[in-house]
């Protein structure tokens, strides 16, 4: 496919990177060290505790130096990593990856039966995991190759008489932290004491080799392991950076607000870029308590706020979000799972920064597309491929089809992952002839390169031989005043094969199921309006906030 979309790109943005003269991740972190010494690299934003690139730098030399020289794991080991977003998660992470090993990210949330699949398809013999899900890891360490165990609290990055008195708290007044029986396990600050002793060895490492094990999501079918290299994430990086330097001042402080899961890609992945640029991370620990997320988004400047259409959402449904300071924001990003009409529409007369949608995928580290950051409205689009990033729209037989015509997004560029771990039948069946990943996602583009998402084709709800996307249906519904959440999806019909389904968040108790179904009718054709309408309390979610449609289907 012609890159037509190159002509629509914002001046200062360039059609290609240099991927070769690309190092490993260590080598990024040294860089920003360097350059950045003595700015703050990450704050907690729940305690306010901060540390500097120099700090970032010495802290994961130590964990770097127990790993490699107290525990003496050969290059290569995968080591997970199972933490909210606290101070410990960048300093772990950079310490992994500079001592050579491989970062398998673990969602803090799994329950025992996912965690064991996890560790034991990972293969990791070393974990690093927050005393408060410790539990989880001590019912299933027995059945996986784990060998060692860092547990860490969730104080233990305070100062000394704060620390104290926060683990009181936790331990005795909260009783956040359950009961858990692991013998072969030390203390976070015990392993930094012991590497500082150790002292930490450079290791020599090439840019394809593997520096994540990142496990999809797992909505649609068993989590796999996506094998990332340092050259796909850091390649990955730097498309992103060049989007969207020109609308950003390397003069003025740069903050971004770090509220998405460390341990999804998509936040990795923005965190990496400001760790670049030299900026701020402020970790959000938990975005889901939003009247203590919008405290901490009135304490900063912030210049980017990367999130999901769910956060969104819940952050305008909180009055207190309209006190919030937007003068510095800038980039504005949804990504995770499609970024409603609606809710782009209420941010954008809120914050007069117009929410700009990007799409991406755990196979390309993440991000595919991203709209201009020059547009001035919500677009409905996913934008346009980075810079080196090939796409090409398909039918099922693999032909590529004309500008205008429905088909499956496939992609290629050096952020597509090498493949997905010990499944080479798997990596065959997503990947072209032509070396183009396969996305499962129904897209058109028009013809200045603008792609929009139709659907997940495991998603599309057949209809009478009609084909009906999810995406259509909620974007309208959402459109009511009475809405706050919606999540549409097929079920079994003797009469058409599937139909539509509903389920719906209130957000007037006065909405019923009539005025709904007459909403709908005034804005699409009789097979698409929806035939049952269920009223919840919330949506089944992953941890990023995307709405769970399988769980939906097989309750419907």
């Amino acid at each position: 496919m012609d890159p037509i979309w190159i002509k629509r790109y914002p001046p200062g943005v360039p059609a290609q990177i240099d991927t070769l003269g690309l190092g490993t991740v260590a080598d990024f972190l040294d860089d920003s060290v360097n350059l950045y010494a003595d700015r703050v690299a990450f704050v907690s934003g729940s305690t306010g505790v901060q540390i500097s690139y120099t700090q970032l730098d010495q802290l994961s030399r130590q964990v770097a130096a127990y790993f490699q020289s107290v525990l003496k794991l050969p290059l290569g080991t995968r080591v997970a990593l199972m933490m909210p977003n606290i101070l410990q998660y960048p300093v772990c992470l950079f310490g992994l990856l500079r001592a050579g090993y491989v970062v398998v990210n673990v969602n803090p949330q799994y329950t025992p039966r996912e965690l064991e699949h996890q560790l034991k398809d990972s293969g990791a013999l070393a974990m690093v995991i927050v005393d408060v899900f410790a539990h989880t890891l001590s019912q299933v360490i027995a059945k996986t190759h784990v060998q060692h165990v860092v547990c860490t609290g969730l104080a233990d990055m305070m100062p000394a008489l704060t620390r104290t008195v926060a683990e009181f708290v936790i331990h005795r007044v909260k009783k956040l932290v359950p009961a858990y029986d692991l013998a072969r396990s030390i203390g976070f600050r015990a392993m930094l004491k012991m590497g500082a002793r150790a002292g930490f060895k450079a290791v020599r490492q090439d840019a394809d080799e593997l520096a994540f094990l990142q496990y999809t999501g797992g909505t649609t079918g068993v989590s796999k392991g996506a094998m990332l290299t340092h050259r796909n994430v850091l390649a990955n990086v730097k498309q992103v950076q060049v989007w969207s330097e020109p609308f950003i001042n390397r003069e003025q402080e740069l903050i971004s607000i770090t509220a998405i899961p460390l341990y999804h890609i998509f936040a990795l992945g923005s965190c990496l870029s400001f760790v670049g640029f030299g900026g701020t991370n402020v970790l959000v620990a938990d975005p889901r308590d939003i009247p203590a997320f919008v405290k901490v988004l009135a304490k900063y400047r912030f210049v980017s706020l990367p999130a999901v259409n769910t956060l969104f959402n819940s952050l305008l449904n909180e009055p207190a979000f309209a006190k919030v300071d937007f003068s510095a924001l800038r980039l504005a990003v949804g990504g995770g799972a499609a970024v409603q009409r609606a809710v782009a529409q209420r941010w954008q007369d809120l914050t007069k920064i117009p929410l700009i949608e990007g799409y991406g995928l755990t196979e390309c580290s993440p991000t595919v597309t991203v709209n201009p950051f020059d547009l001035t409205h919500y677009s409905g689009s996913i934008g346009l491929p980075l810079p080196s990033t090939e796409v090409s729209i398909r039918d099922t037989d693999g032909r590529e089809l004309p500008i205008g015509q429905a088909g499956e997004l496939c992609v290629r560029g050096p952020q597509v992952m090498r493949g997905y771990w010990q499944r080479p039948g798997e990596t065959a069946a997503v990947m072209t002839a032509d070396g183009f990943l396969r996305t499962g996602d129904v897209a058109v583009m028009d013809e200045e390169g603008f792609i929009k998402i139709v659907d997940r084709l495991k998603d599309m709800i057949l209809v009478s031989g009609f084909n009906v996307y999810p995406n259509e249906i909620e974007d309208v519904v959402m459109s009511h005043p009475g809405v706050l959440e919606v999540a549409a999806v097929g079920q079994r019909s003797e009469a058409t094969g599937e139909a539509v389904k509903l389920f719906v968040v209130k957000r007037s108790p006065a909405l019923t199921e009539h005025m709904l179904v007459n909403h709908c009718r005034e804005s699409l054709t009789a097979y698409k309006v929806p035939r049952q309408i269920e009223f919840l309390n919330e949506l089944p979610k992953s941890n990023v906030g995307k709405i769970l449609r399988r769980e939906l289907r097989d309750r419907a």
